[in-house]
C-alpha cells in the first residue's frame, strides 16, 4: 500500500457540514454583534486556527460572547449532520487494507461527540481522534497532526492527510506528510486549495482509493 497511515479533516472532508458551520456563524455575528457579515468572509478562516481565534478576527473584545452563542447554536445543528456520499466505503476499504486511520480536527471535544452520537458508525473507523481540546496549537501548526501520528505508533514518512481547507495543506506539509485537498467540502474554494499546491486535489471520495 502506497500510505500505511492516513488522516482525516472532519468538516467538509468526512462530513456535510459547511451549511451548519454557515449558519451558526451568521446566528453569533448577527446575535452578538448586530453585523451581516458576507457568506465568504465568514467562512475564510474555517479550519484554521481554534473557533476562539476565528470569532476574533469579527471581534476581538467580544470573541468569548461569539463562541458562546456560535457553540450553543452549532451543537444543535450538528444534530442534523451527515456524511459525504461514498465517504464510508472509502473508508471501509481502507481499513480492510489494514491501514491506520485517525481525525485530526479544530472542532471542540463536545461538538465531535455530538457527530459520533449522531453518526456512530463513523466513529468506529478511527485509532485516534485529535480536537482542539488536544493541542495548544492549531492548523496550519502541524502539532495536531504529529499528535495523530504518535498516537498511533506512525510517521510522517508514511502517511497522508486528508482535508478541504488550505490550512490542512499547510499542517500536512508543516508534519512531512503528503497533502491530499478535496474539492467536494462547500467551506473552501477550490482556487484556495489550489494557490496552497497540494500533492493531490480529488473531486469525489471515490477517487481517494486511488490516490491513497
Amino acid at each position: 500500500m502506497r500510505f500505511e497511515t492516513v488522516l482525516f479533516d472532519l468538516d467538509g472532508t468526512l462530513i456535510d457540514s459547511a451549511a451548519l458551520i454557515l449558519a451558526s456563524f451568521r446566528h453569533a455575528t448577527r446575535t452578538v454583534l448586530g453585523r451581516v457579515i458576507p457568506d465568504e468572509v465568514l467562512l475564510a478562516n474555517v479550519g484554521g486556527g481554534s473557533i476562539e481565534t476565528q470569532m476574533s478576527v469579527f471581534d476581538r473584545e467580544r470573541a468569548g460572547e461569539l463562541v458562546r452563542v456560535y457553540r450553543e447554536h452549532n451543537n444543535a445543528a450538528y444534530r442534523r449532520v451527515e456524511t459525504f456520499a461514498g465517504i464510508e466505503a472509502v473508508l471501509e476499504r481502507l481499513q480492510g487494507e489494514g491501514r491506520r486511520l485517525g481525525v485530526v480536527t479544530v472542532k471542540s471535544r463536545p461538538t465531535v461527540d455530538v457527530t459520533f452520537q449522531v453518526l456512530p458508525a463513523l466513529g468506529r473507523y478511527f485509532g485516534t481522534v485529535v480536537t482542539a481540546d488536544d493541542t495548544e496549537r492549531h492548523k496550519p501548526d502541524p502539532e495536531a497532526l504529529l499528535l495523530a501520528l504518535g498516537r498511533l505508533g506512525a510517521d510522517a514518512a508514511s502517511a497522508v492527510y486528508v482535508g478541504d481547507a488550505p490550512f490542512d495543506v499547510r499542517a500536512a506539509k508543516a508534519a512531512g506528510m503528503v497533502a491530499v485537498a478535496v474539492a467536494w467540502g462547500k467551506i473552501h474554494p477550490t482556487a484556495r486549495l489550489e494557490a496552497e499546491e497540494p500533492d493531490v486535489i480529488v473531486r469525489e471520495p471515490r477517487e481517494l482509493v486511488d490516490v491513497l
